[in-house]
Parts: structure tokens; C-alpha cells; sequence
């Protein structure tokens, strides 16, 4: 089958590019970088070059696709660190590029990558722009079958982590605890789109995308070990604290305080609901098997 993908060669869409050449199928990846152009064709895809922004070069693209596999990308709206940055009204205006995009070059089967929370309208902070997408797309013919991946939070989220345990020797949150939650590699990511290529497409179906629950104290336990920090702490800092050091650090106003929000929404449990009623079968990286990633990073 002929499939595009857009993000690049980032974390997702690059194991998913060559897991789709590996099992034959023929592969264009998307990326507004000149300079990947030989590294997509090094591993059997062929390049796009162009921006998400551009409705012509996407209709252009997708004409003739089997399957198109879209995704929402921070770095085409712009810095988190600029502040008069509208994050979802770029969102917005980049799911319509792909609602446009779609519906003129014909496209009838489509993967979107949201997240977990992309159910809720109201309360859950920066994911809103994934359920603003989802909509959007739902808005197409129904003959255009959409598989949308709900994926919990990253492993590489941590990343975050790496400055203030640095300057703090802690994990600073507006939640934590005992209480597991739902994390994911990318690769298992990688692999459930993979999976979902080659099933059925029947109009419109969710699914969502987990690797294991750990709780924040878990997590901190983890990592700490691994960096020679025994023993560090999962700090939780109330709402208005958390934030305020955000704004501090000059992250965008509509950034922080979605955070904030989604963190408190994490908080009471209210984002799993949906996800607790259609369960996953987990992937296979756990955290353990992600560790050394974080500890390369951190080492940087």
C-alpha cells in the first residue's frame, strides 16, 4: 500500500516509517527539513519536502495514498517559549489544512495520533487541541474511515524533569503519588499504528495506546537509581506555585497554564475515565527498558 506520513523522522514517525518499508509497503514521509531528504530515502521511503502549513503540497502529496498518518506537531506552531504563540489556534488551523487536504485528493482512510483526554471539551488543558482535531476530522464524509490513537503520556515527557532535578535534586508537579497511570514509548506507539495498517479500516474507531501504569513515585524511584540519585522525590507543588514558575522561565502563557491544567485534571483521575473503559492491551517497553534513554539524555 502506498502510506504518508507526517512528522518526520521524530520519534514516532521514524520506527513507524521502518516498520512499514520492512513489511513492503510503499512510504512517503513528510518533513519541512532539505537535510533529512537522504536519511527518509537511506531507510526505503521516499521524501516529501514541504510544510504542514501548505494545503497544496498536502493535497499533492496524499493524491493516490491508501493511507494517510497524521499527527499533530508543537514545532510547526511555533516555540513553547514564545509568548504570543496562538498553540490552538495553529492546531486548529493545521487540522483543517489536513481536513482540506484530505477531502481534495480523496484520501478514504486515515490515522490520527491524539491523546489520552482528547474526549473531554472543557478541563483538560493543552489536550484540548487534540479533541479540536479529532472533531474536525470526524466533520469529514463518512466514507473516509479515520482511526484515531488516543496515546497516554510519553516516557520521554521526562525529559522535562532533567533541568530541575539538576538545579533542585527533585520532580517538581502540581500532582503525584501512589496512584499508576498510563505511560508510552513511542516505539509501542510505532508499532499499534503499524498493527492498525494492515487491519480493517469500518468508519471511525478509537484506540488507545499504553506501554504500563507507574505511579510518579515509581517513576522518580526509577530514574533516580539509574542517574545515582537514590531517593529522589516526586515534589507536588500547588497549582498557582507550579504555574508561576512556568511564566518565570518566560513559557508561553497559553502553554503553562494548559499544563497546569492537565496536570490537575491528572490529578483527580478524571482524564482516565475513558481510557479505564476501553483498556489496552500494554505494549511491550517498560519503563525500565526506556531508563537508559533518560540516563543519556541526562549525562548530555
Amino acid at each position: 500500500m502506498k502510506i504518508i506520513i507526517t512528522g518526520s523522522l521524530g520519534n514516532i514517525s521514524k520506527p513507524l516509517a521502518i516498520e512499514l518499508v520492512q513489511k513492503g509497503h510503499q512510504v512517503t514521509v513528510i518533513s519541512s527539513r532539505p537535510e533529512r531528504q537522504k536519511e527518509i530515502e537511506n531507510i526505503g521511503a521516499k521524501a516529501a519536502i514541504g510544510t504542514v502549513q501548505d494545503v497544496d503540497f498536502l493535497t499533492a502529496t496524499f493524491e493516490g495514498a491508501d493511507i494517510v498518518y497524521l499527527m499533530g506537531m508543537f514545532e510547526a506552531a511555533g516555540s513553547v517559549f514564545d509568548k504570543d504563540v496562538d498553540f490552538i489556534g495553529a492546531f486548529l488551523k493545521i487540522g483543517n489544512n489536513y481536513k482540506q487536504s484530505i477531502q481534495q485528493a480523496g484520501v478514504k482512510r486515515i490515522i490520527y495520533l491524539s491523546a489520552i483526554g482528547a474526549h473531554l471539551n472543557k478541563g483538560n488543558g493543552v489536550l484540548f487541541i487534540h479533541y479540536n482535531v479529532e472533531h474536525l476530522l470526524k466533520e469529514l464524509p463518512d466514507d473516509v474511515s479515520i482511526k484515531i490513537m488516543r496515546a497516554a503520556a510519553f516516557y520521554t515527557n521526562t525529559f522535562r524533569f532533567i533541568e530541575t532535578i539538576k538545579k533542585q535534586g527533585v520532580i517538581v508537579s502540581n500532582y503525584g503519588g501512589d496512584k499508576k497511570e498510563p505511560w508510552v514509548s513511542p516505539l509501542d506507539i510505532a508499532s499499534a499504528i503499524s498493527e492498525e495498517v494492515d487491519q480493517p479500516f469500518d468508519r471511525r474507531a478509537v484506540r488507545y495506546v499504553a506501554s504500563e501504569e507507574v505511579s510518579p513515585n515509581e517513576i522518580a524511584k526509577v530514574l533516580g537509581e539509574a542517574i545515582g540519585k537514590p531517593g529522589l522525590k516526586w515534589v507536588v507543588l500547588p497549582d498557582q506555585q507550579l504555574l508561576d514558575g512556568m511564566l518565570s522561565i518566560g513559557i508561553n502563557p497559553q502553554i503553562a497554564n494548559g499544563l497546569v491544567e492537565m496536570q490537575a485534571i491528572q490529578r483527580s483521575g478524571l482524564l482516565y475515565e475513558d481510557y479505564y473503559s476501553n483498556q489496552p492491551t500494554l505494549g511491550k517497553i517498560k519503563l525500565t527498558g526506556f531508563v537508559k534513554d533518560f540516563v543519556t539524555a541526562y549525562n548530555q
